[in-house]
């Protein structure tokens, strides 16, 4: 992209038709989680919060699962321009979470979006340390890019994207609706 245009974004999903995106989902890790134990739902901040929210509420209202818990896990790598902010990937542990113990539990990680895996990883490593039986990833999307030893158990949509576009995902209440743009020369 050449030097002061800017970039282009382009809807690839509404609320609508993310909607049986997100059911679909849900079902597939209803499917995959251990009958009869303990559940923990951990999103990932900021857009993953919301998502594990809805995941939660559609895992009781369709499938009759309940939440034991659920937890935000505060995780910072990039910006949501995909801007490098930290060599590392950063967790700061919330001191409510300093004597959680998991075991015995299944844990579903829930993100917006999967690209490098740094975020991912950063979240199995710290919930495999409070000593959870089962660690179960789910993305709304997963570009597919992950350069770490970490995979998405369930995914949305998977969408293969040249590494200088950026996939927003639009998630209220940071946005007014749910939905998934492309922003093409998006990334920093």
């Amino acid at each position: 992209m050449s030097a002061g245009r800017r970039p282009r974004r382009v809807s690839l999903y509404d609320a609508a038709e993310l909607a049986p995106v997100i059911e679909d989902m849900t079902q597939r890790a209803a499917g995959l989680l251990t009958p009869g134990a303990r559940l923990v739902v951990a999103g990932i901040v900021r857009r993953g919060v919301p998502l594990a929210d809805r995941i939660v509420a559609l895992l009781k209202r369709r499938f009759g699962i309940r939440v034991e818990r659920r937890i935000d896990l505060d995780i910072k790598r990039y910006a949501d321009d995909l801007t490098l902010l930290y060599p590392e990937t950063r967790l700061a542990e919330d001191p409510a979470h300093a004597g959680l113990d998991l075991s015995g539990a299944s844990v579903l990680v829930v993100d917006d979006v999967v690209y490098r895996g740094h975020s991912l990883l950063r979240a199995v490593q710290y919930l495999a340390q409070k000593n959870a039986d089962e660690i179960r990833t789910l993305a709304l999307v997963d570009r597919g890019a992950a350069k770490l030893p970490v995979r998405v158990d369930v995914s949305g949509v998977r969408l293969d994207v040249a590494p200088g576009d950026v996939i927003e995902c639009r998630v209220p209440p940071y946005e007014a609706e749910w939905g998934i743009h492309l922003v093409r020369g998006g990334g920093g």
